[in-house]
């Protein structure tokens, strides 16, 4: 799924008050994190994922892979931080961070 510039900029501004919910670290993209990211994507539609790996390429190649894996788009990678989009199919005005 392909954001507009738009979309980009407005998600950005709202994700920039979120707290990471999920730290992928050294053992890298577990099947527990998966299932916790998408949990979070189902709930939230937008969340922070925190990467702590020390190479740049792992971190790149994680947040690419785990992207593919919960069907989600990057909406912005800074730092070891990456914030992450799915529409929900019926989304919780009580947990959505895009309703609220």
């Amino acid at each position: 799924m392909s954001l507009s510039p738009e979309q980009k900029k407005k998600y950005r501004t709202i994700g920039h008050s979120l707290n990471p919910i999920v730290t992928v670290a050294g053992k890298g993209l577990t099947e527990n994190i998966q299932l916790e990211v998408d949990r979070a994507l189902d709930d939230h539609e937008l969340i922070k994922v925190k990467f702590v790996v020390g190479d740049r390429d792992v971190k790149r190649q994680l947040i690419k892979e785990l992207c593919e894996i919960v069907e989600a788009t990057l909406v912005q990678e800074i730092g070891n931080v990456a914030l992450l989009y799915r529409k929900a199919l019926e989304p919780n005005p009580k947990l959505s961070n895009l309703l609220r």
